[in-house]
């Protein structure tokens, strides 16, 4: 390896493929949302409350899903990125599991013929694979330059209703965040959360009141010069 690769390994400002998961409940009465606070010495958005997510492992590519996604939520994940999106979709669905404990899928025979690696263990000895149906992809946005961790993040909404553990046993989670808890859309600005995060709750109010515009938004923030636009 030259150095000039290695120099991009290390580059800890890279861009990395990122999947975070939103869990709504409630949506017909009082919306929740299932989120939790990162550690105060986290590197990336420390002391945050955030959704559960992280980044994209090259070994979520080899888990196949129980089912596909709907061929426009598929589309759109693969708008400008080389990363299939069943990855995207496996990825938000392992994020959940270990950073909360909850479990989204579906049950499937091929889980127990596949030699599960390295954080799929847990997951595939439950007997499900990954439920791409389940998934609705509603958000990307790109870190911007300069920051100490960089993503190119894809937000999946599921239901809580699609889950198939106790919504409220997290006794499971490791420990990557504190508090959780399902917070009400109409109490999350009493919560110190990144701006992004913020603006993924207004879109998310928005389309469940109907005013959503179509399309998935997206910040664009790959370059210095940041845009909005929708895939």
């Amino acid at each position: 390896m030259g150095e000039a690769d290695a120099r991009v390994l290390n580059d800890r400002t890279a861009l990395r493929d990122a999947a975070t998961i939103i869990v709504l409940r409630d949506a017909g009465t009082r919306p929740r949302v299932l989120m939790g606070q990162r550690g105060r010495g986290a590197a990336f958005m420390p002391s945050k409350f955030v959704f559960p997510g992280g980044a994209v492992d090259p070994v979520d590519a080899t888990i196949p899903l129980a089912r596909d996604s709907a061929p426009d939520c598929a589309r759109r994940l693969g708008v400008e990125t080389g990363t299939p999106a069943s990855a995207i979709l496996a990825a938000a669905t392992r994020e959940l599991r270990e950073e909360t404990g909850l479990l989204l899928g579906a049950p499937d025979p091929r889980a127990a013929e596949i030699e599960a690696p390295k954080g799929w263990r847990g997951y595939l000895a439950t007997g499900h694979l990954p439920d791409g149906g389940a998934l609705e992809f509603v958000f990307r946005a790109i870190t911007p330059p300069g920051r100490p961790r960089r993503f190119d993040a894809r937000f999946l909404l599921a239901r809580a209703e699609d889950l198939r553990s106790d919504p409220d046993d997290f006794s499971g989670a490791e420990d990557e965040l504190e508090h959780l808890q399902w917070v009400p859309l109409d109490a999350a600005r009493g919560f110190d959360m990144p701006f992004i995060t913020e603006v993924v709750l207004a879109e998310l109010a928005a389309r469940l009141e109907g005013r959503a515009h179509p399309g998935v938004p997206f910040f664009d923030n790959s370059t210095g010069i940041s845009r909005f636009r929708r895939l």
